[in-house]
């Protein structure tokens, strides 16, 4: 088999419903730019019939390979698994789900041709989502933004194409809480935005709940600016401040005004529980980045394969 010019990578979970049409528009896009291609389907663990379905996708066509995990690792492990075993010249990531829309990719591939090694798809607008999901994500990128010194693009996700040397510039990247839209951006290089209409899911439901949102939300943040811990420093100066005018004020009362000790306390109830809240939320922050460094030292893979199926075989 002929070394692929074009390594796509489709991380899946749960996919059953919508596999066999994500393999088939793939395929058909491909098979339009004629050129020698492999589509890297990662099996993040499902626990449905996802992969006897890529067994049999396999075994029809030998563009098609299979890395399928012990367990459950992760979106981001998935993606860094395939970026592993990929052999392209162009690496392509794309979810399984046809909210990105595999039909955008000859104009992503047209780009990267022009020179440009990074090219990530934008979402101009996002169809079957509610009006929270959109403020919060809209939000959440500008934010993030706002905090990093790293200038991750708004509005994007991991639907992108990445040249030989950016693969291989990620792929030497050992942390293991890995937020891959940020790294891309860490690495550098010629960067292009290519606009596309996010697509209602095909089939199935969404792997990304609430809170893996926040989740993903806080792995951008705490990966990429330090910016949270020197809030919690400001929060506790003011705090302390706050405090020490309070007691101030309670001198003054006691020396000038001895009836108003006696008064007040709900105030006082209120401030104290507002304090230790702020402290315990300084003290979650402070355990979120302790709790990757524990991550790193521990030096455990970001993914095990269980299984590999190549053309080879």
């Amino acid at each position: 088999m002929a070394k692929p010019i074009f390594s796509i990578i489709v991380p899946i979970y749960n996919e059953q419903e919508v596999l066999p049409e994500t393999n088939r528009r793939l395929t058909e896009v491909f098979k339009k730019i004629n050129e020698p291609y492999e589509l890297i389907y990662v099996n993040d663990g499902s626990r449905d019939n996802s992969l006897s379905l890529v067994k049999g996708i396999c075994d029809a066509d030998k563009n098609v390979r299979l890395i399928s995990f012990s367990r459950n690792f992760g979106h981001m492990a998935a993606i860094t698994a395939g970026m592993d075993f990929a052999r392209g010249d162009a690496i392509i990531v794309i979810d399984a789900d046809l909210q990105d829309p595999p039909e955008v990719l000859p104009e992503m591939i047209k780009e990267w041709r022009n020179g440009y090694d990074v090219v990530y798809g934008k979402r101009i607008s996002r169809k079957g989502e509610s009006a929270f999901k959109k403020f919060t994500a809209r939000v959440y990128y500008r934010l993030l933004r706002k905090l990093t010194n790293v200038e991750i693009p708004v509005d994007t996700g991991e639907f992108r194409l990445i040249d030989r040397k950016v693969c291989d510039a990620m792929n030497s990247l050992t942390e293991k809480n890995r937020y891959i839209r940020g790294l891309v951006s860490w690495v550098g290089f010629n960067q292009k935005a290519v606009e596309y209409v996010r697509e209602e899911r095909f089939a199935g439901e969404t792997k990304y709940p609430l809170s893996k949102m926040f989740k993903l939300a806080f792995d951008g943040i705490a990966s990429f600016s330090y910016k949270p811990l020197k809030l919690a420093t400001g929060l506790g100066i003011f705090m302390s401040v706050a405090g020490f005018v309070y007691l101030l004020v309670v001198v003054f009362q006691r020396f000038f005004n001895v009836q108003t000790m006696t008064q007040g306390w709900a105030s006082t109830i209120a401030f104290i529980l507002f304090s230790q809240g702020i402290v315990l939320m300084i003290l979650g922050i402070i355990g979120e980045y302790i709790g990757r460094i524990f991550d790193e030292l521990k030096g455990r893979p970001i993914y095990i394969v269980k299984e590999e199926i190549t053309a080879e075989e």
